[in-house]
């Protein structure tokens, strides 16, 4: 514990990082503050009685950071920006010209990035429609007024592009990653509330339920811990090279291939996807089409978070995504050609392309085991849910999953920092 709290402690005595950290928290103070702010024209007491009764809204409710239930301004949070980072990551794959920018570097990210940004407003309000609609149809939005219906779309996509830039803000001028970080902060900022209802529904009876529900928390917690700091360590070894009366080289490293090496972001990813086509379902149910609404209520069955379809489904979704994201973050061709830049190799590899191939075969391979964990963290706490009967712990090991994975990055960032300071004091003496 002293030693997860070390880099913690050094930041807060390093002048550059606490301001970081001072401004990293001034930004969540905000976001907590714009989750309180609701946008006019809305029954809270029927949407409370709403989201209480519907699992799948309270799960949402709980990834927006209580931003649904109070419907908020930033009500929509950083779905559509999600959204909006999967369909482009998507079109590099079929449009060349995309794949290229990517590879552009910093630049080219930038331009991506930016194409992101655009592509959420459309989606932002489009989204807004829905929930409105859906809203409105159950009788909780009070006015019919267009006028008042537009603004009420414009207030929601204008609170997505808000919370977006926050965490642009993070990024550059905080500590960390600021859309997980924010994610991060919703979903611990319903903690409370979701333990709060989980301890006044603990009876004499279901007690023994919910410590078998703590015991899998813990275990939940370790392993995510556990898979998050394994590594599959490559050996490289650094030739020889005499100069003069001297020898260079000659030491021997080793690459670090991390086990979930795509971290939180298949998961993000995946929930995002997954709570669509429920959400789409209760909005077909109230068209008056006999035919259209059979589809939505369908649909709402088959994406209950409760189903079968759901958990299999969202399984595999973390899966292929973590494929994704590992392919696009993580080159073999150019590691292998930095380290045949430096006179590196790998024992009985030959430099170049049979190293990126090597590279390519161990990634996948490890990869799998990491999808396979982060897939089963995943539909876990469904099936916990259905052995205990506890069904009030809506965050589940996602939420576990994504608070264990932000603090780890976190710390990591911290400690890089920190090192990253400690060389800038040596070349300064």
């Amino acid at each position: 514990m002293t030693n997860f709290l070390a880099p913690l402690v050094n930041s807060w005595k390093t002048p550059v990082l606490k301001r970081k950290i001072l401004i990293t928290a001034l930004i969540f103070l905000v976001f907590r503050l714009f989750a309180h702010i609701p946008v006019p024209g809305i029954d809270r007491e029927k949407l409370a009685a709403l989201f209480s009764a519907n699992q799948f809204l309270g799960l949402l409710d709980i990834f927006s950071g209580g931003t649904l239930v109070n419907f908020a301004v930033t009500a929509l949070g950083l779905n559509p920006y999600i959204n909006a980072s999967i369909i482009l990551q998507l079109l590099t794959i079929v449009f060349p010209k995309l794949e290229e920018l990517q590879k552009e570097g910093d630049y080219g990210r930038e331009r991506i990035n930016q194409y992101t940004r655009m592509l959420t407003v459309p989606l932002a309000a489009l989204q807004s429609v829905g929930m409105l609609a859906l809203l409105r149809n159950q009788g909780i939005v009070q006015t019919v007024s267009p006028l008042t219906l537009l603004s009420m779309i414009v207030t929601m996509t204008a609170g997505t592009i808000f919370v977006m830039w926050l965490g642009e803000l993070i990024t550059e001028y905080g500590i960390g990653n600021g859309i997980s970080l924010l994610i991060f902060a919703g979903i611990v900022g319903r903690l409370p509330v979701a333990f709060s209802q989980s301890f006044t529904a603990v009876t004499a009876e279901s007690a023994t339920s919910y410590l078998l529900f703590a015991g899998l928390a813990v275990a939940v917690v370790a392993a995510t811990v556990l898979v998050n700091e394994a590594v599959r360590k490559v050996p490289v070894q650094y030739a020889r090279r005499v100069r003069g009366n001297k020898v260079y080289g000659g030491a021997t490293s080793y690459l670090p291939l991390r086990i979930n090496q795509a971290g939180v972001i298949p998961i993000i990813f995946a929930v995002s996807l997954v709570l669509l086509p429920s959400l789409l379902g209760g909005f077909l149910q109230q068209v008056q089409s006999a035919p259209v609404s059979s589809f939505g209520r369908t649909l709402s069955g088959l994406f209950n978070p409760s189903s079968a379809t759901y958990n299999l489904i969202y399984f595999f979704l973390v899966i292929g995504f973590t494929y994704f994201y590992t392919a696009i973050t993580f080159n073999p061709q150019k590691i292998a050609g930095e380290i045949q830049k430096y006179g590196g190799f790998i024992p009985g590899i030959r430099p170049g392309t049979p190293t990126a191939q090597y590279l390519n075969y161990i990634l996948t391979r490890i990869t799998l085991a990491g999808a396979l964990f982060l897939g089963l963290i995943a539909v876990l706490p469904s099936l916990a849910r259905g052995a205990t009967g506890v069904t009030t712990l809506l965050v589940g090991g996602t939420g576990v999953l994504i608070v264990v994975s932000v603090v780890l990055e976190t710390v990591k960032t911290l400690e890089a920092q920190l090192v990253m300071r400690n060389y800038e004091g040596f070349l300064k003496e």
